[in-house]
C-alpha cells in the first residue's frame, strides 16, 4: 500500500538521524577505559548492547514523567557496573562518570550517511520536515547541528508537554508545530512501538526505520505482522522513505 497523500514528515533524531548507536559505542568504550579497566575489549559489544537494551526500562520511566532525566542515567549507570564489575556511584561519583560518558557520547556523535540526503529530497519536494523526540529539544538541537543536519528543527522534546513518545499527545503537537493535519504527517522512528505504532495511534503515518542490525532488542514476527496490519509501513533505510512517499 502507498502512503496517503501527505504534507509533512516528523522524524525521530536518535538511531534515526543520529547513528545514536555508535556513539554510545564510542562512549561506553571511554566509560570502560576509566571505570572498567579489567573488562577485555571483546565485552565491549556486551556492554554496549545491555545500555541500549535498558531491560530495567529506566528510559521509558523517564519519558512516562515518572523520573527524572539524571536519575534514569545514573540508574542505568550502576546497574552496567553491577553487572561487568565496576564501582557503585553515589550522587557525586556518577557525576565524574557522567562526564567521562558525556564527552565520549558527543565526540561520537555522527548523522546516517542517509540522513541528509533523505532531507533534501523531502523538502526538496515541498514538504514540511522536522524532528520529534523523547530528549530535551536543547541537548536534540545541539546534536542535530554537530551532526550537519541543524536545518531541520526539534520541534517537539522531553521538556515540551513533560512526557514523551508514545504519548498521542506528543505527536500531536509535533504537528501542530509542523503546521500539519496528522492524517497528512509521516512519522518516522526506529523503535517499532513507540515511534510507528504510537504514531499510527495518534492519527499519523506511521513509518518503521528497521536498519539492518539496528534493533535493542528481539521483536518477534508477530508483533510486527500485527503492527503493520495496524497500518505501520516499514523500511530498512531513510532512502527508501522518499519513495515511499513519492507513491502517492
Amino acid at each position: 500500500m502507498g502512503l496517503r497523500a501527505v504534507d509533512g514528515v516528523l522524524l525521530d533524531v536518535d538511531d534515526t538521524l543520529v547513528d545514536t548507536r555508535g556513539a554510545f559505542e564510542h562512549a561506553l568504550a571511554q566509560v570502560a577505559r576509566a571505570y572498567l579497566p579489567d573488562l577485555p575489549d571483546t565485552r565491549l559489544g556486551e556492554v554496549l548492547a545491555a545500555w541500549r537494551a535498558d531491560v530495567s526500562g529506566h528510559y521509558r520511566r523517564y519519558t512516562r514523567g515518572e523520573i527524572g532525566y539524571v536519575e534514569q542515567r545514573r540508574e542505568r549507570a550502576n546497574e552496567l557496573h553491577e553487572a561487568f564489575g565496576g564501582p557503585v556511584l553515589d550522587e557525586a561519583a556518577f557525576r565524574a562518570w557522567d562526564e567521562v560518558f558525556e564527552q565520549g557520547f558527543a565526540a561520537g556523535w555522527t548523522a546516517h550517511p542517509d540522513a541528509s540526503g533523505a532531507i533534501d529530497a523531502l523538502t526538496g519536494a515541498g514538504l514540511a520536515v522536522g524532528a520529534l523526540t523523547n530528549a530535551a529539544v536543547g541537548y536534540q538541537t545541539q546534536k542535530m547541528t554537530a551532526t550537519g543536519l541543524g536545518h531541520v528543527p526539534v520541534l517537539v522534546g522531553m521538556d515540551t508537554l513533560g512526557v514523551g513518545k508514545p504519548a498521542p499527545q506528543v505527536f500531536l503537537e509535533g504537528c501542530r508545530r509542523l503546521g500539519t493535519d496528522p492524517g497528512r504527517t509521516v512519522y518516522v522512528g526506529d523503535e517499532l512501538d513507540i515511534d510507528a505504532l504510537a504514531a499510527v495511534q495518534a492519527g499519523l503515518v506511521g513509518v518503521w526505520l528497521d536498519r539492518p542490525g539496528g534493533r535493542r532488542h528481539v521483536i518477534g514476527d508477530e508483533e510486527i505482522e500485527g503492527a503493520v496490519q495496524a497500518g505501520v509501513r516499514v523500511i530498512g533505510s531513510l532512502g527508501q522513505l522518499v519513495g515511499l512517499v513519492r507513491t502517492v
